[in-house]
């Protein structure tokens, strides 16, 4: 049977003329949502597209549903309604995504971590990023599920596939078994707290920060701006340190190796205006003086120190090694470190 091209082009005016009528009404609605709901300006700017390209595939499914015949099998006919159910999942799958993306940045949003204490703004914007990727993940595989479904030839032998999926889910599962432990090792770090982005960590001997969790492998930036990319699995398989585990004060030391002959009294007494002269670096809570050894010719002068965070203590333990190094060259120069050497003569 012929198609009225009269008809399917009355049909598709009326199609879209409503999609457009649709479009319009949403705007309007979007514009009055956005006047009591700031954050909504972003979710309609975000989803304008996907929502546009599904409103015009879905009122191209129903040109296509009005304007065929019943009992038309012509090949095209078939072929213009896998590609329109094609079309209308794509398009579906990438609104949901947009939507769902844009729900787990208003808890991003929501997490600072320009702030002083930020362990768990870091906590939360850890979990979020790694969300956010297993969320476009999972919609593409249900996308491509829903599009194989849709085609009759998928689904005729979809019986003898699930015959054999045992067989395969195992033949899988042992060669993918490094891939897959790295995923849940991945999802692992992100929701048991182990790390989080800018946590300051000691892996392999090198210091850095935590600079990217995916779900296969982690991101060190080092201190002098390498990155050491580990895989997930070695962060849940291999100890390391974690200096802002439960926050990010920390305690250092500065130790000098010492003659017998130096000071210490005077040494404490001038440590109070060492740390006054470090300005912010010093957060305030700890500076002690201690000798704690002294053996092989050497008195070792311990001192303890805290700021509010990893890069912070370092720049403060070396402004506390300057100024005491200047103090003993300036007002104790006995104590600086020497080496004796006795001659006996016969």
């Amino acid at each position: 049977m012929r198609v009225s091209w009269t008809n399917a082009l009355i049909a598709g005016g009326s199609a879209l003329l409503g999609a457009l009528a649709l479009i319009v009404l949403t705007h309007v609605v979007a514009r009055l949502v956005q006047r009591r709901w700031p954050p909504g300006e972003r979710l309609f700017r975000q989803a304008r597209v996907p929502y546009r390209v599904l409103v015009l595939v879905i009122a191209l499914n129903g040109w296509v549903a009005g304007v065929r015949r019943r009992g038309d099998d012509e090949v095209w006919w078939h072929a213009a309604v896998l590609a329109g159910r094609t079309l209308w999942i794509i398009a579906a799958a990438w609104l949901v995504t947009v939507v769902l993306l844009f729900l787990q940045d208003l808890g991003l949003g929501r997490a600072r971590t320009d702030v002083r204490d930020n362990r768990a703004a870091r906590r939360v914007r850890t979990q979020v990023l790694i969300l956010r990727r297993l969320t476009v993940a999972l919609m593409v595989v249900v996308a491509l599920g829903a599009i194989l479904l849709s085609f009759p030839g998928v689904r005729t032998i979809g019986a003898s596939v699930l015959a054999s999926a045992g067989l395969i889910s195992v033949v899988a599962a042992l060669a993918a078994q490094s891939t897959l432990a790295n995923v849940f090792a991945g999802i692992q770090l992100a929701f048991s707290d182990a790390i989080r982005i800018d946590d300051v960590v000691i892996v392999e001997e090198e210091w850095g920060w935590i600079e990217e969790i995916t779900l296969s492998y982690v991101v060190v930036r080092l201190w002098d701006d390498r990155r050491m990319v580990l895989p997930s699995t070695y962060f849940t398989t291999t100890p390391f340190q974690n200096w802002t585990r439960r926050n990010s004060e920390l305690l250092g030391a500065v130790e000098l190796d010492l003659d017998w002959r130096v000071d210490t009294a005077r040494m404490r007494e001038a440590l109070p205006g060492v740390m006054a002269s470090a300005g912010e670096l010093w957060d305030g809570r700890v500076s002690l003086l201690q000798v704690t050894d002294a053996v092989a010719g050497f008195v070792r002068v311990r001192v303890l120190v805290t700021a509010v965070d990893a890069g912070t203590l370092f720049d403060l333990r070396c402004h506390v090694r300057e100024q005491l190094v200047a103090w003993l060259r300036d007002h104790d120069p006995a104590g600086l470190p020497r080496t004796r050497l006795e001659v006996e003569r016969d």
